[in-house]
């Protein structure tokens, strides 16, 4: 078998609201290669606390024999090892072989449930600046089904849902309006629910993760502070619900209580749609949630 040289290129997607990953973004898998008899083994090691997705690519040129055929996807485990495809060298060739490997948090076998989620900030009186199909930044499958709460950094942000942090950035401190530069710069929580849903609190302030990978947490208590970075206008917390559909993060609709004090009553959770939060608030903006404006964040 004539020897084959790999260059490994490893890609992470998923930093919220990232047109790009940062370059200093923590990854979400690693491609490791081992040998075999007749070639390469391509296993994808998990460096997340919940489940992912993986796509091994060739990074430019003509994908060589393998099984089964690149692009080649695997399901892994929370913080374990998938063989993705076995590799073998082509006849008669020497040379550098570029793989690429993305990885997307999130099961595709994921079933989320219709449950009503707490608000995520610690504030009676929570505005939103920008809902369901926002103008400025949710238009996108990722975001399109995401609100945004207008509070001052370090806001304490609250987990709406229980599960298990799944993955963490911040170290980042400036905001932007430079896509491609400030969309994978916004610091973030991503937290696992038992349905294969994941909640997104993004934006937070630098330092602002409270909360360690891999710990579990419960609705209500406190997991970061918000801030402003990223792609982002002014302070706020971005919080959405995602699932993952065929390596592609989507955000799905959820219900959540009014934003009025004393709102969470039974019977208080008010449904959303696909273009709207129905409810009340009585901060700046919002004499409805149905009616918040969507040019800023």
């Amino acid at each position: 078998m004539r020897p084959l040289l790999l260059l490994l290129l490893a890609c992470l997607c998923s930093a919220s609201n990232a047109a790009a990953p940062a370059a200093d973004t923590p990854a979400v898998a690693r491609l490791r290669i081992e040998p075999s008899d007749d070639g390469y083994l391509a296993w994808a090691d998990n460096l997340l606390a919940g489940p992912i997705e993986v796509r091994l690519d060739v990074a430019g040129g003509t994908p060589p024999p393998s099984q089964p055929l690149l692009p080649a996807r695997a399901g892994v485990p929370a913080a374990g090892s998938a063989l993705v495809a076995r590799l073998q060298a082509p006849a008669g060739r020497n040379g550098w072989l570029r793989l690429r490997l993305q990885g997307i948090p999130g099961s595709s076998n994921a079933r989320p449930r219709d449950v009503i989620y707490a608000l995520p900030v610690a504030q009676a009186q929570a505005c939103i600046d920008q809902g369901f199909d926002g103008g400025f930044s949710h238009h996108d499958a990722e975001n399109r089904h995401a609100l945004d709460f207008a509070v001052p950094v370090g806001t304490p942000v609250l987990a709406a849902r229980g599960g298990v942090v799944m993955q963490t950035q911040g170290g980042f401190r400036d905001h932007g309006l430079d896509r491609a530069r400030d969309a994978g710069r916004a610091n973030y929580i991503r937290i696992l629910h038992d349905d294969g849903s994941m909640a997104l609190y993004a934006h937070l302030a630098e330092g602002g993760v409270l909360v360690s990978i891999g710990q579990r947490v419960e609705a209500g208590q406190r997991i970061g502070l918000s801030g402003n970075t990223g792609y982002s206008t002014a302070p706020h917390l971005h919080f959405a619900v995602q699932v993952n559909r065929g390596m592609q993060l989507e955000t799905i609709a959820f219900r959540m209580p009014s934003a009025d004090p004393g709102a969470d009553a039974p019977g208080a959770a008010q449904a959303t749609s696909s273009s709207s939060v129905e409810g009340s608030t009585s901060s700046r903006h919002c004499g409805s949630l149905s009616s918040m404006p969507t040019d800023r964040r």
